[in-house]
């Protein structure tokens, strides 16, 4: 597809300087631009691509523009990378939604499949399912008995939603993620670890995007909830009963065990651990390998395992690297001491 450069500043409202009719076939990044491209800038440091880069459009913050004339044609804007964003939004959009069944599928007659939705070849849709208009079903899918997905949906190749789980409206969920499976839920005997029933379900609101290759357990009794607007990397673990509240991003291979509740705007970082039966609040940020075995309140930073304030870390760590020169001279002044002592 091609653009003006004039048809891409009206889609953002853009400023332009250079020629409007410059004409872009494609999109690069900006380090590695390419002649008839598309690029953006919204920091500083990426700013003196501005007079290097092959880009034949560059979208530029407007903090940024210091003087008249630019090679590239620019489009400037209040926020570059947000426009970028919306452009690649409306792309995504003209790329058109599919429609349809498609041969090798399997639907049960009681399964009811919504106006404009997709359900592509190989995916298995269990009895009294009901999809959700203009969701899209990619192939090697697998839907269980009385799943209810909402509309505009996607759930990408392979992904498997278990039993009687509920997915809202605007929801994403990537390739390998399986929905449902069952809690980790064993009760020791002098035979060994007997398994406990889970019987319950996953909910997931509205607008929420799971990565690939994650695990959302079924609750015991009950449901594990995801709230709305939560973002969740590849790779996570979700245990039976946990509740996450709305608007959180957690990053790839954290694990959140059995019955722990999260609060709203929370940011969780990659390989963070956070036990069981505890409460963490709002807008709270835990950083990378952090490990959190006790409940947090709201707006808390934390870091380390197990997680502390962000900047007590901060502070013990540098006492850490210096330990055995500490130790040392804790060591002579004993030894000092004990001299003086004997004297």
């Amino acid at each position: 597809m091609e653009f003006t450069a004039s048809q891409i500043a009206s889609f953002i409202d853009g400023q332009i300087i250079g020629d409007e009719s410059t004409v872009i076939t494609g999109v690069s990044p900006i380090e590695n631009g390419e002649s008839g491209h598309l690029s953006f800038i919204a920091q500083d440091r990426f700013s003196h691509f501005l007079d290097t880069s092959k880009c034949s459009v560059i979208i530029v913050s407007e903090k940024l523009i210091d003087k008249v004339n630019y090679n590239p044609t620019l489009i400037v804007v209040k926020d570059a990378y947000l426009s970028f964003q919306i452009l690649m939004n409306l792309y995504q959009e003209m790329q058109g939604r599919k429609e349809g069944i498609e041969n090798g599928s399997s639907i049960h007659d009681t399964a009811v499949i919504g106006n404009k939705a997709y359900i592509g070849a190989f995916t298995y849709v269990s009895e009294k399912a009901k999809i959700g208009e203009g969701s899209q079903i990619y192939p090697h899918v697998y839907i269980g008995k009385g799943v209810k997905i909402g509309k505009n949906c996607k759930i990408d190749s392979g992904a498997r939603i278990y039993d009687y789980c509920i997915i809202g409206d605007n929801c994403v969920i990537h390739s390998n993620t399986v929905v449902g499976g069952d809690g980790f839920g064993f009760q020791p005997t002098a035979e060994g670890f007997k398994k406990i029933p889970q019987l319950g379900n996953v909910i997931i609101e509205d607008d929420v995007e799971i990565g690939s290759n994650c695990s959302i357990d079924r609750a015991t009794i009950g449901s594990t909830i995801i709230g709305k607007g939560t973002k969740i990397d590849n790779l996570i673990q979700i245990a039976h009963n946990v509740k996450i509240g709305q608007n959180n991003v957690i990053a790839a291979q954290a694990g959140i065990a059995g019955s722990t509740t999260i609060g709203d705007w929370n940011q969780i970082g990659g390989q963070v651990g956070v036990v069981g039966h505890i409460k963490i609040g709002n807008q709270v940020k835990i950083q990378a390998q952090s490990g959190v075995n006790s409940s947090v309140g709201d707006r808390e930073t934390l870091y380390g395992s197990p997680a502390i304030s962000y900047n007590d870390y901060l502070r013990n760590y540098v006492h850490f690297r210096n330990f055995t020169e500490i130790v040392k001279r804790i060591n002579n002044l004993e030894d000092t001491s004990k001299d003086k002592t004997n004297e």
